[in-house]
């Protein structure tokens, strides 16, 4: 005949408090209860666990050996409990996210330092890839919620904008321009824009084809087929300038420096969205989309099933 935890937690009471009475006392059930629960348990177990007399009751050699062995399996069994339950409340079990450009800085970093600080029991995965490769992930469910620059709008997924970044430009140490606090989207006419064809490459240079109209032609820029950062590692050389989010300033490379680009109505910005799953039931990412609905004092409303 199986035992269970709840006779161990029974028994073990009843030998801290040296009564039944005293132990169903403390876990407020009846006396005649787990009086019952723990003759079963010492019928499972094939040996008395106490002796039992008018003033109470003491343990056996045997039962004390016994309940020595059964305390670790009740702590185990509480803490198992709590983690289910922290699981079930999304401030404990797993979150994969999603991110299609840099996290050595801005907003995506902070939120999730901030995140993990508030919820260190909740294993944060994040996956960086381009559009396509987090959509999917998406749509299979190998992640939670891909965070993506610019306005996102796909079927089948909800997405929000959440937050916007500084534009920034990546320059030679050595260039002109590099002297200034900040340059204007018309001071960089004529450069040789080097963009990596990974993401957020293509968006980047939609945002410079729509900001740098050149009369008779386009913008000069030139989509490497290598990653950001070599790209990025390549520009103290002079080999022309980049284009960078906020999220690139927190990686330095040998005689470049960045330099925030201003428009006609103040720093140039670009958007984040976020989008994930309507019917995704994982609780932590119900609570993490509460924590940046909240920081960012976002506006949009959370389904039914997020509630």
């Amino acid at each position: 005949m199986p035992f269970d935890i709840r006779q161990l937690r029974y028994a073990v009471a009843a030998a801290d408090h040296g009564s039944f009475y005293r132990a169903a006392r403390v876990l407020d059930v009846e006396q005649s209860t787990l009086s019952r629960h723990i003759l079963k348990l010492e019928r499972a177990i094939g040996m008395p666990i106490f002796e039992r007399s008018r003033a109470g009751v003491t343990t056996t050699l045997a039962g004390n050996a016994f309940l020595r062995g059964a305390r670790p399996m009740i702590a185990t069994a509480d803490k198992l409990l709590a983690m289910m339950r922290a699981a079930g409340q999304g401030r404990a079990g797993g979150l994969r996210l999603g991110h299609n450009s840099p996290i050595s800085a801005g907003n995506l970093r902070a939120t999730l330092m901030s995140w993990r600080d508030s919820h260190p029991d909740v294993d944060v995965e994040c996956v960086e890839a381009d559009r396509s490769v987090l959509i999917a992930g998406l749509d299979c469910g190998e992640i939670d919620i891909a965070i993506l620059m610019g306005t996102v709008s796909h079927d089948g997924f909800r997405c929000e904008p959440l937050w916007s970044e500084r534009m920034l430009t990546a320059l030679p140490a050595s260039h002109p321009l590099a002297e200034r606090d900040l340059v204007h989207w018309t001071d960089l006419r004529g450069e040789h824009f080097l963009l990596p064809t990974a993401d957020p490459g293509p968006e980047i240079r939609d945002i410079l084809l729509g900001r740098l109209p050149i009369s008779g032609g386009r913008p000069n820029v030139r989509m490497s087929q290598t990653s950001r950062e070599t790209v990025l590692s390549t520009l103290g050389s002079g080999s022309g300038v980049s284009i960078v989010c906020e999220g690139s300033m927190g990686a330095r490379y040998p005689d470049v420096v960045y330099r925030p680009i201003h428009g006609e109505q103040g720093p140039a910005l670009t958007g984040y969205s976020g989008c994930w799953r309507d019917n995704n039931d994982n609780p932590a990412l119900r609570r993490f989309l509460g924590f940046i609905k909240s920081r960012y004092a976002l506006s949009f409303d959370l389904s039914d099933r997020f509630q």
